[in-house]
């Protein structure tokens, strides 16, 4: 009986080790790649990582097994078979949302921090992953887009270069054109946009619908430009005494001459430094993701400029030798600077996503 269970043991004891190794392995992967934020892996690189080291493993499982080959060939035909259907069954939805992934990651159309939108949502991106994108929107919501919702509607992107911003107005047709088009570009430039523009949209029943604007160089600050904007035309329409009021309103009630529908202008003052954007508040996880990516590219950086420090060595003489490796020594120092504040953020970060309800 003893010697029985000793050949049992003994024929089980590859796949008892197998088992045992490919949990270990896969145990230590998640640890580096999902519990320590500092691996410098991307989300999608981690998940695909994780998928393969999993395929893998179930593979050398089955290859272990104390079996024949040809049952063996047969269990991995029949794994083959199952993997095939699941990707089948799930070509609408995980298939899907993966290869929208690759696409997007591939055309690289948006980065994380930049204004997107897509259909009726509209966000500064804060996740991009495999099979997901996360946007934080105006009202400081976290809303998660599968990517295949991006791949298939149209998407905006807001480039960093900069972006035309307008607003709309409807006026009075006893308001000449010539008359509202230099008050409408100059309320554009006091709000602090470049290239100002004025348009006529729409000769309506009661109203002409003018449409005025300019480009916002500093889209950090959008949703405080657009403010800007309708403030300044208001002061401006108000100080030359032009109603922006519905004309048939006017024609039905009867009003003093001099009585009028429009609130003292108040001019624009130059911002405080100190004074708090709601940009700040809004887009709060946008920032700190591109405050971080920031950080990434410093240390991206004088990495790269370690290496070409290192190659110069050979062409020059000892006295220069010393200043290379000086600088060499100093930039080794700022990326573990650099690194110890990355690590820090993304500690602060998660908390507050664990935080989140």
């Amino acid at each position: 009986m003893v010697g029985l269970a000793l050949d049992t043991f003994r024929l089980y004891l590859p796949l008892l080790a197998m088992l045992a190794t490919c949990a270990f392995v896969l145990w230590v992967t998640r640890w580096l790649l999902i519990r320590r934020k500092d691996s410098g892996v991307s989300p999608l690189s981690r998940q695909l990582i994780l998928l393969s080291f999993t395929v893998i493993a179930v593979v050398l499982v089955i290859l272990t097994l104390p079996v024949g080959d040809t049952t063996k060939g047969d269990l991995l035909g029949l794994l083959g078979l199952v993997f095939t259907g699941v990707f089948a069954l799930s070509s609408a939805t995980f298939v899907s949302n993966a290869m929208a992934g690759f696409m997007l990651r591939s055309v690289k159309s948006f980065r994380h921090g930049d204004f997107i939108r897509v259909g009726e949502h509209f966000g500064r991106v804060t996740v991009s992953g495999l099979f997901h994108t996360e946007i934080q929107s105006q009202d400081r919501d976290l809303i998660t887009l599968p990517n295949l919702y991006l791949a298939t509607h149209p998407l905006t992107v807001v480039g960093s270069s900069g972006t035309f911003t307008s607003c709309e107005v409807s006026l009075g047709y006893d308001v000449a054109w010539h008359k509202v088009e230099p008050l409408l570009k100059l309320a554009t430039q006091e709000a602090g946009l470049d290239e100002p523009f004025v348009q006529i949209l729409t000769l309506g029943d009661y109203s002409i619908v003018y449409k005025t604007g300019g480009i916002c160089t500093d889209v950090n600050q959008l949703l405080t430009q657009r403010t800007r904007l309708k403030k300044a035309v208001l002061d401006q329409l108000h100080a030359a005494g032009i109603e922006i009021v519905s004309p048939s309103f006017m024609n039905q009630r009867q009003l003093p001459a001099g009585q009028v529908f429009s609130a003292a202008p108040k001019y624009t003052v130059a911002k405080d430094d100190d004074e708090e954007s709601p940009e700040s508040k809004i887009f709060d996880k946008a920032e700190k993701v591109v405050k971080i990516r920031s950080l990434l590219d410093d240390v991206d950086g004088l990495k790269a400029m370690i290496d070409e420090h290192k190659l110069s060595l050979e062409d020059v003489d000892k006295g220069q030798q010393a200043q290379i490796k000086l600088r060499i020594q100093e930039a080794g120092e700022r990326i573990k600077s650099l690194d110890n504040i990355i690590d820090k953020a993304r500690e602060n970060q998660q908390k507050e996503d664990n935080e989140r309800p």
